[in-house]
């Protein structure tokens, strides 16, 4: 089994800054593709970012340049840095990994969300 545990979400005034964390665990032979994404209030989940084990980064076009997408191979965990935060930035937060349990099995792996809550 594995799982993925996100932490560091909580409330901040608008302006502030958030550091999300989500590590891996369990029977983990590799992770691929790391990720995060978001979901509003009454709205469908959103695309953040990814990152791949050689850390090339790909991000939604409305994320760039306040959120950065980071990972540490050594401790199987992703980061999510969140600058200049916004009310409209509130949503619960979703890790997201491609981990290879054997040399032919990759589960799509969800992590249970962490809530973040931007105020005016």
């Amino acid at each position: 089994q594995v799982q993925l545990v996100e932490s560091g979400g909580g409330l901040v005034q608008a302006g502030g800054s958030l550091r999300l964390s989500c590590a891996a665990s369990g029977s983990i032979n590799s992770i691929n593709d790391m990720g995060w994404y978001r979901q509003a209030p009454g709205k469908q989940r959103e695309f953040i970012a990814t990152i791949s084990s050689s850390y090339h980064t790909n991000y939604a076009d409305s994320m760039k340049g306040r959120f950065t997408i980071s990972r540490d191979n050594a401790k199987n965990t992703v980061y999510l840095q969140m600058n200049s935060l916004k009310p409209e930035d509130t949503a619960v937060y979703y890790c997201n990994a491609g981990i290879r349990t054997t040399a032919w099995a990759t589960l799509d792996v969800w992590g249970q969300g962490t809530l973040v809550t931007v105020s005016s």
